[in-house]
């Protein structure tokens, strides 16, 4: 799955590619470019919804559904939530069913996963990107989720990211491990416009989701582990050589 992401780009990029958000408002967040962010760690993250009007916001990563009820479960089993398989969205007496007509796009300039290597302790972290724009647009879903954060004691609006069955170059990589064969579900720009109309149909749906970003639009490289604590800079996605590495399929 997918739980490690960037957008080191300025947030006002994102107008560069979807030209239709300028009829969203201002721009009235403010959003620190990153070169990695987990997860687990639930930040908060820019998101486009069609919400009044294409807008730019700021939800955080992180559904927390009803059913986690106490702070244990929340602690416990929210991560779990943090993608969503982009075939749950029209699978009935899904949590993704319910909330399918509550979709967004998160931009991104990134993301990260780990190859496993036959015969080596450890799997290598690639850094994987656009090869033909700086920011990309991955589809998700929206929710506005009970808090269990003392000092935001309202629902909070939270997201997930939808994840698919991998291209040729992400099976590559992404090769190992219960969740294997995975990818971001990466949008052109053009489904990405598609993907938050509110007039969308489940047959509409459906179609935007056979999508598959071909591996030759994408980047990718060797970097250091992205698990462990460094200076958030661009140091994180500096390409790393590993002796007898073997080479992907491009």
């Amino acid at each position: 799955m997918c739980y490690d992401i960037a957008f080191s780009a300025n947030i006002e990029s994102i107008f560069k590619y979807l030209p239709q958000l300028k009829a969203g408002g201002n721009l009235d967040i403010h959003f620190d470019p990153t070169w990695h962010k987990i997860g687990m760690s639930y930040p908060q993250w820019p998101v486009i919804t069609h919400r009044n009007g294409l807008q730019l916001e700021q939800f955080t990563w992180g559904p927390i559904p009803k059913l986690l009820d106490t702070l244990e479960k929340v602690k416990r089993q929210r991560q779990l939530y943090l993608n969503a398989r982009s075939e749950k969205v029209l699978e009935n007496g899904t949590m993704w069913n319910a909330i399918r007509h509550q979709r967004c796009l998160i931009p991104a300039t990134g993301f990260f996963e780990y190859r496993q290597i036959p015969g080596w302790k450890n799997k290598v972290a690639y850094h994987i990107k656009s090869r033909e724009q700086e920011v990309f647009f991955i589809a998700g879903l929206w929710a506005l989720s009970n808090s269990w954060d003392v000092d935001k004691p309202g629902r909070i609006p939270t997201f997930t990211l939808l994840t698919r069955s991998a291209n040729p170059l992400m099976a590559q990589i992404h090769n190992g491990g219960d969740n294997a064969g995975r990818m971001p579900m990466m949008l052109t720009n053009e489904l990405a416009e598609e993907w938050v109309k509110p007039s969308l149909t489940d047959t509409d749906i459906r179609e935007i989701l056979r999508y598959e970003l071909p591996a030759g639009q994408l980047d990718c490289w060797p970097v250091n582990s992205v698990r462990k604590v460094k200076p958030d800079d661009a140091s994180v996605i500096a390409p790393v050589i590993h002796g007898g590495l073997p080479a992907l399929q491009l």
